[in-house]
């Protein structure tokens, strides 16, 4: 018993504890880890509750996006103001086909005021084969009337034109197409002219001119003309001939009738709605591209008819260019030099066409 006691007192008196010795080293280890646990969790709360103050009080979010702004840019910025949507534009050169062109052209905005000021322009549309021989005379019409109206000219698409700097005519070809008299490629022709004036937001009537016409009046007359009138004015009658009613096609119905078919002068004066009424129509195009072709020519026909069913009460059935037919055949009169007399200014002004358009292109 004593060995026993003594063996023992000798261990423990030697301090060589096997187990003491394994036991003592694990209590700092687990207590320093049990530190750093309690330490990072602090450091965590505090991180949190920093985080929380500054996307109350500082909006957090925001400033750390505003000073992430990306290195590369887009070529083309979106519009960022309502100033990049309403402003005209710089150029009328553009890629797009005559769907993406006119699907582009028929937005309308849905809100009748502008909360913008919004100065209202006339669009003046030169169809044309090559050179504008009256340009020297429209440019004195235009002169000194800066932001009221705008220039589009069609013409062949290989034809350039070469108006200086200065002129008024400097860059306004817009991208066009080929043009055959009395198809639907002249309609197509009109609608693209249309399509490119309604890209500007400014634009509120639409003049369609050819290259051989000329103002019989100065700007300021025909501006206020136009713009009072609560009317559009494109010819519009029913003429039970063979050039009128014997041009139409029964196959046209039921989307046309006889009784609503219509006819009138290729030169036109309308307004926004209607300009946006020819550009997405797609009920009556298919029809008239169809069915009305030489000897029925739809340059005379389509619009007359298409807006006579769809808005006769905003026009007033007749144009604002006059013509000399008084000399028959296909085409109107053509004058030169010799024609141009006092006596013939006259005619124009005091004739009985004259006192039924009262003003005149």
């Amino acid at each position: 018993m004593q060995s026993r006691v003594g063996s023992h007192g000798t261990l423990e008196e030697g301090g060589k504890d096997p187990v003491m010795k394994l036991a003592n080293p694990a209590r700092p280890l687990q207590l320093r880890l049990l530190q750093f646990l309690l330490l990072f969790l602090g450091v965590g709360i505090v991180f949190s509750l920093f985080s929380m103050y500054m996307i109350r009080y500082t909006g957090g979010p925001q400033n750390v996006v505003a000073m992430s702004e990306p290195i590369i840019l887009p070529c083309v910025p979106e519009p960022s103001s309502l100033e990049s949507w309403v402003k005209t534009p710089l150029s009328l050169s553009h890629k797009m086909n005559d769907s993406e062109l006119f699907w582009r052209a028929s937005f309308v905005p849905r809100i009748n005021t502008y909360p913008f000021k919004r100065v209202p322009k006339i669009a003046f549309m030169f169809l044309t084969r090559g050179p504008l021989p009256m340009a020297p005379l429209w440019e004195k019409f235009f002169n000194g009337n800066e932001g009221l109206y705008s220039i589009y000219i069609h013409s062949l698409p290989l034809y350039q034109q070469n108006f200086p700097p200065s002129s008024v005519f400097f860059g306004k070809q817009i991208p066009s197409q080929m043009v055959e008299w009395g198809t639907m490629s002249m309609c197509d022709a009109e609608r693209r002219l249309l399509a490119n004036a309604l890209l500007d937001i400014s634009n509120e009537w639409f003049v369609l001119l050819s290259e051989a016409c000329i103002p019989l009046y100065n700007f300021s007359i025909v501006y206020r003309y136009i713009s009072r009138s609560r009317f559009s004015f494109m010819g519009v009658f029913d003429e039970d001939s063979p050039f009128g009613r014997g041009r139409y096609n029964a196959n046209m119905a039921p989307e046309v009738n006889i009784t609503e078919w219509r006819k009138g002068s290729q030169w036109f004066e309308i307004n926004r709605k209607l300009a946006v009424d020819i550009v997405q129509d797609n009920i009556y195009y298919p029809k008239f591209e169809q069915f009305c072709r030489p000897a029925c020519y739809v340059d005379e026909h389509y619009f007359p008819t298409m807006l006579s069913i769809q808005s006769p009460q905003l026009l007033a059935n007749r144009s604002l260019t006059w013509v000399d037919w008084s000399r028959g055949g296909a085409h109107p009169a053509t004058f030169g030099k010799a024609d141009i007399t006092d006596k013939f200014f006259k005619r124009i002004f005091d004739g009985s066409q004259a006192k039924t358009h009262r003003l005149s292109f």
